[in-house]
């Protein structure tokens, strides 16, 4: 059954591609790109209006039949469900990882080809939906970038693409996703940029803004011209050049808590693996994040209209249904419930995502941020009575700490400016955005979406030198050809084998696989041809290699092995010690140029 529904699948993907060439045969390559990044634009613009849809959805259907003041414990018990949920369709429907969208973009750019499987197109909207709908406190632009990264992948596939085009409608997909759920076109183009590292050339820009521009379109068409986070700043929220050292220090202040997110993000999610069960992560998670949100109400879901209402000094919203609620009015109180608040929904995020949810980091950036912000004006208010705007301060706190979590202050820069409707916060975005991120990048120079893949060198960058080792896999350069003996053969056994023997190194293992050592033809010429000495054990001529690489380095560690050892070649044994094949510097250069030619054209 499901051969033949793979038949039927690639008849199909056929006959398109066919119509697709008979329309598109009149058209340059670069005609063609900007066709193709419409429908980018648009398809990922309609992913992202369904998402909300279904979003807006499941939380409707799941508060609007019960009194909040009677059934708050409800509060408590729905997070659970929806991780709970999330996993179970993850596990038994999409039966692939759809976590960690961004990172899994940049996995697909470096080590798939840039080519994501195609149930991503709508996967990763369901699992968001299920977990952001039922209070789990992530983000969903992951799940959003994720799935126009998809589109746009799985388009250029259609398409026949090569892998430069295909990578390069991948970004079209993802950038088209962040501008439709912010209606910010520039942002989109940025985040591309800054993230996904997208070459700057015309060839890619066009298409880039192409779809974009679509990808707004739609979403103003469709969900009309009101911005995600509405935010108008009045005369008194404007910028004062006496302010600036008030913004160097919230640059300050967001970089270490930035840092603060992304090392407190790895610790629970470390602390989660280490649960050797489904069902008891659930438990755990379920626990945790349920009492975070009964406590603090506010960490419920994205926490947009949390912020939202901060920002307009709103801050009885923000204890609406909460134990503090009758203290709402106390100015320490506030200040104190506002930090609270912030350093718990990292808690809240990791350990949504940690025990089975679909949601991403990038919306709880800008919450985190945005109560750094307003918890520094409202310290400045109440402990100084300055008259400091909470609203601008959170605008500048969430660019701080979305500048030093994803390391993209442009991003972080425009998109503030675009959601605010002006540039009337331009210096004091760009002072706190560049403090954070000299700060943050001190701390720790990889971005939340990055750290994991340039630990286990996956990771594309601009540098083009070091995207080349990512291509590189130590598995398709090893040779495996070199002639085996075993350590209980003599000397007339290899003498034996040397006529038929290609190379000029015989790697010696024991009975279990492992490697022993090494014999080198130049060692046995000099006894070879001496009959009386083929009795010797051929262990009395075996030496050690210099060093033993393990089947998992990345290369660019092996050619530093092969420096520091001043040699040419080395045997690769799995953790084991299981002889494997050898690794051959010269054999790495090789690729190395070949894969050079390739990127730079």
């Amino acid at each position: 059954m499901i051969e033949q529904s793979n038949y039927i699948s690639a008849v199909w993907r056929e006959k398109i591609y066919r119509k697709f060439l008979r329309i598109t045969q009149r058209f340059s390559e670069r005609q063609m790109l900007a066709i193709l990044a419409i429908l980018v634009g648009a398809a990922s613009g309609l992913g992202t209006y369904l998402f909300e849809l279904m979003l807006h959805a499941i939380k409707s259907c799941l508060v609007n039949w019960f009194d909040v003041d009677t059934y708050h414990f409800l509060y408590f018990i729905y997070p659970a469900i929806g991780i709970v949920l999330a996993t179970l369709f993850v596990k038994y429907i999409v039966k692939d990882n759809i976590s960690e969208g961004v990172t899994r973009v940049l996995y697909a750019m470096s080590r798939r080809g840039s080519r994501i499987a195609g149930h991503n197109c709508w996967t990763s909207i369901v699992g968001g939906a299920t977990t952001i709908g039922f209070g789990g406190s992530v983000g969903p632009e992951a799940p959003i970038v994720l799935t126009g990264a998809a589109l746009g992948s799985n388009i250029g596939k259609l398409a026949r693409l090569n892998y430069k085009n295909i990578t390069l409608m991948l970004c079209c997909g993802a950038g088209a996703a962040v501008a439709a759920i912010f209606k910010a076109p520039i942002t989109g183009v940025v985040f591309v940029l800054e993230i996904l590292m997208l070459d700057i050339t015309m060839t890619s820009i066009i298409p880039l803004l192409i779809s974009s521009v679509t990808a707004t379109t739609l979403a103003l068409v469709l969900r009309g011209f009101d911005p995600i986070i509405a935010v108008t700043l009045t005369e008194n929220d404007a910028f004062r050049i006496g302010q600036i050292p008030l913004f160097i220090l919230l640059g300050v202040v967001c970089g270490l808590m930035a840092y603060y997110f992304t090392s407190t993000n790895s610790a629970v999610g470390a602390l989660f693996k280490r649960i050797d069960t489904t069902y008891k992560r659930w438990i755990v998670g379920g626990v945790v994040l349920g009492l975070l949100i009964f406590i603090f109400p506010p960490l419920y879901g994205e926490g947009y209209e949390a912020f939202v209402a901060l920002m307009h000094g709103r801050t009885d919203e923000i204890f609406e249904y909460s134990l503090f609620y009758d203290f709402k009015d106390i100015e320490w109180v506030v200040l104190l419930y506002v930090v609270a608040v912030m350093f718990f929904k990292v808690i809240a995020m990791a350990t949504t995502n940690a025990a089975g949810g679909v949601g991403g980091t990038f919306a709880p950036s800008l919450f985190v941020g945005a109560f750094t912000g307003a918890a520094m004006a409202l310290l400045c208010n109440i402990a100084f009575d300055w008259d400091v705007s909470v609203a601008a301060f959170s605008l500048v706190g969430m660019a701080g700490v979305m500048t030093g979590v994803m390391k993209a202050p442009l991003t972080a820069i425009f998109l503030i400016a675009e959601l605010s409707n002006g540039y009337g916060l331009f210096i004091p975005l760009m002072i706190t955005a560049c403090i954070s991120f000299a700060v943050n990048y001190y701390l720790d120079p990889d971005s939340i979406y990055t750290k994991s893949l340039r630990r286990r060198g996956e990771l594309l960058t601009h540098d083009k030198d070091q995207s080349v080792f990512v291509f590189l896999r130590l598995d398709e350069l090893m040779e495996s050809d070199f002639t085996e003996i075993h350590d209980s053969n003599t000397l007339g056994d290899i003498v034996k084998l040397i006529s038929k023997a290609r190379r000029n190194i015989f790697p010696v293992v024991g009975d279990n696989g492992r490697l022993l050592g090494i014999v080198q033809l130049d060692d046995l010429r000099e006894d070879m041809f001496k009959s009386e000495k083929w009795d010797l054990p051929i262990t009395t001529y075996m030496i050690q290699p210099p060093d033993r690489i393990l089947e998992k380095e990345q290369i660019q560690q092996v050619l530093l092995r092969f420096e520091q050892n001043n040699t040419w070649m080395l045997p690769v044994v799995d953790k084991e010690g299981a002889y494997l094949g050898f690794i051959s510097k010269s054999r790495i250069l090789n690729a190395y140029r070949e894969q050079l030619v390739k990127i730079s054209q």
